[in-house]
Protein backbone atom coordinates (compact mmCIF):
# COMPACT_ATOMS: atom_id res chain seq x y z
CA UNK A 1 0.00 0.00 0.00
CA UNK A 2 1.93 2.94 -0.73
CA UNK A 3 -0.28 5.70 -1.77
CA UNK A 4 -3.40 6.08 0.44
CA UNK A 5 -6.35 8.17 -0.73
CA UNK A 6 -8.58 10.15 1.41
CA UNK A 7 -11.94 11.93 0.03
CA UNK A 8 -12.67 15.02 1.59
CA UNK A 9 -14.79 18.51 0.78
CA UNK A 10 -12.61 21.48 0.38
CA UNK A 11 -13.17 24.33 2.36
CA UNK A 12 -13.77 27.49 -0.65
CA UNK A 13 -14.96 26.89 -4.36
CA UNK A 14 -11.87 25.36 -5.75
CA UNK A 15 -13.66 22.71 -7.15
CA UNK A 16 -17.35 23.10 -8.83
CA UNK A 17 -18.61 19.27 -7.04
CA UNK A 18 -16.68 20.34 -4.05
CA UNK A 19 -15.27 17.12 -3.55
CA UNK A 20 -11.21 16.86 -4.19
CA UNK A 21 -8.83 13.62 -3.69
CA UNK A 22 -5.24 13.99 -3.12
CA UNK A 23 -2.95 11.53 -1.96
CA UNK A 24 -1.40 11.15 1.13
CA UNK A 25 2.18 9.41 1.74
CA UNK A 26 3.31 7.34 4.95
CA UNK A 27 5.17 10.51 6.80
CA UNK A 28 1.70 12.20 6.98
CA UNK A 29 -0.36 9.50 8.60
CA UNK A 30 0.01 9.01 12.16
CA UNK A 31 -0.83 6.22 13.96
CA UNK A 32 -1.77 4.95 17.58
CA UNK A 33 -0.88 2.20 19.00
CA UNK A 34 -2.37 0.95 22.37
CA UNK A 35 -0.38 -1.69 25.02
CA UNK A 36 -2.49 -4.54 24.62
CA UNK A 37 -2.25 -8.49 25.67
CA UNK A 38 0.26 -10.42 23.82
CA UNK A 39 -2.08 -13.73 23.72
CA UNK A 40 -5.13 -11.86 23.35
CA UNK A 41 -6.44 -12.84 19.77
CA UNK A 42 -6.36 -10.07 17.54
CA UNK A 43 -9.36 -11.46 15.44
CA UNK A 44 -13.01 -10.17 16.46
CA UNK A 45 -15.31 -12.44 17.53
CA UNK A 46 -18.97 -13.26 15.48
CA UNK A 47 -22.29 -12.12 16.74
CA UNK A 48 -23.47 -14.24 19.33
CA UNK A 49 -26.46 -16.20 17.86
CA UNK A 50 -30.22 -16.77 19.55
CA UNK A 51 -29.74 -20.05 21.56
CA UNK A 52 -32.30 -21.84 23.56
CA UNK A 53 -31.97 -19.65 25.89
CA UNK A 54 -33.79 -16.63 24.64
CA UNK A 55 -36.54 -19.43 23.45
CA UNK A 56 -37.08 -20.65 27.36
CA UNK A 57 -37.25 -16.99 28.45
CA UNK A 58 -40.10 -15.75 25.39
CA UNK A 59 -41.85 -19.24 26.58
CA UNK A 60 -42.03 -18.63 30.43
CA UNK A 61 -42.97 -14.84 29.43
CA UNK A 62 -46.55 -16.21 27.76
CA UNK A 63 -46.84 -18.69 30.46
CA UNK A 64 -46.93 -15.69 32.68
CA UNK A 65 -49.35 -13.71 30.38
CA UNK A 66 -51.44 -16.92 30.36
CA UNK A 67 -52.59 -17.10 33.86
CA UNK A 68 -52.41 -13.54 34.22
CA UNK A 69 -54.85 -12.79 31.23
CA UNK A 70 -57.18 -15.82 30.79
CA UNK A 71 -56.62 -18.00 33.67
CA UNK A 72 -57.81 -15.58 36.54
CA UNK A 73 -61.04 -14.59 34.65
CA UNK A 74 -62.05 -18.06 33.91
CA UNK A 75 -61.90 -19.34 37.61
CA UNK A 76 -64.68 -16.13 38.64
CA UNK A 77 -66.18 -17.30 35.90
CA UNK A 78 -66.09 -21.06 36.79
CA UNK A 79 -66.93 -20.12 40.77
CA UNK A 80 -70.23 -17.66 39.09
CA UNK A 81 -71.72 -20.39 37.81
CA UNK A 82 -71.17 -22.84 40.48
CA UNK A 83 -72.61 -19.82 43.04
CA UNK A 84 -75.99 -19.55 40.32
CA UNK A 85 -75.82 -22.90 40.21
CA UNK A 86 -76.58 -23.83 44.32
CA UNK A 87 -79.27 -21.18 44.34
CA UNK A 88 -82.85 -22.19 45.66
CA UNK A 89 -85.64 -20.69 46.76
CA UNK A 90 -86.30 -18.23 49.48
CA UNK A 91 -82.44 -17.08 49.11
CA UNK A 92 -81.39 -14.12 49.55
CA UNK A 93 -78.91 -12.54 46.66
CA UNK A 94 -77.88 -9.33 45.60
CA UNK A 95 -77.51 -8.58 41.63
CA UNK A 96 -74.43 -6.51 39.95
CA UNK A 97 -77.04 -3.73 39.65
CA UNK A 98 -77.24 -3.80 43.54
CA UNK A 99 -80.89 -4.70 43.74
CA UNK A 100 -81.40 -6.66 46.64
CA UNK A 101 -83.88 -9.92 46.18
CA UNK A 102 -85.27 -12.92 47.61
CA UNK A 103 -85.26 -16.08 44.65
CA UNK A 104 -88.79 -16.71 43.42
CA UNK A 105 -88.38 -18.88 40.96
CA UNK A 106 -85.54 -20.26 39.01
CA UNK A 107 -85.52 -21.27 35.44
CA UNK A 108 -82.48 -21.92 32.31
CA UNK A 109 -81.58 -18.80 32.12
CA UNK A 110 -83.83 -16.42 34.27
CA UNK A 111 -84.39 -15.97 37.96
CA UNK A 112 -87.40 -14.26 39.28
CA UNK A 113 -86.42 -12.14 42.44
CA UNK A 114 -88.96 -10.41 44.66
CA UNK A 115 -87.82 -7.22 45.88
CA UNK A 116 -90.44 -5.46 47.53
CA UNK A 117 -92.66 -7.87 50.71
CA UNK A 118 -95.12 -4.99 50.95
CA UNK A 119 -96.24 -4.55 46.89
CA UNK A 120 -94.91 -7.82 46.02
CA UNK A 121 -92.96 -6.57 43.61
CA UNK A 122 -90.94 -9.47 41.86
CA UNK A 123 -88.22 -8.75 38.42
CA UNK A 124 -87.21 -11.63 36.19
CA UNK A 125 -83.35 -10.95 35.85
CA UNK A 126 -80.57 -13.19 33.78
CA UNK A 127 -78.02 -15.39 35.57
CA UNK A 128 -75.46 -13.55 35.33
CA UNK A 129 -77.16 -10.58 36.88
CA UNK A 130 -76.44 -12.19 40.30
CA UNK A 131 -73.34 -11.06 41.83
CA UNK A 132 -73.42 -12.65 45.18
CA UNK A 133 -75.42 -15.15 47.28
CA UNK A 134 -76.17 -13.35 50.79
CA UNK A 135 -78.12 -16.25 52.11
CA UNK A 136 -74.66 -18.77 51.86
CA UNK A 137 -72.22 -16.18 53.16
CA UNK A 138 -74.57 -15.25 56.46
CA UNK A 139 -73.42 -18.76 57.08
CA UNK A 140 -69.97 -18.71 57.05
Amino acid sequence: MDNIWILAQAPGEQTPSGITSTPVSEQETQTTTVASDPNAPTAQRPPAKPGYGNMVLIGLMFLVMYFLLFRGPRKKEREHKKMVQSLEKNDKVRTIGGILGTVVDIRDDEITLKIDESNNTKVKISLTAIGRNLSKEEKR
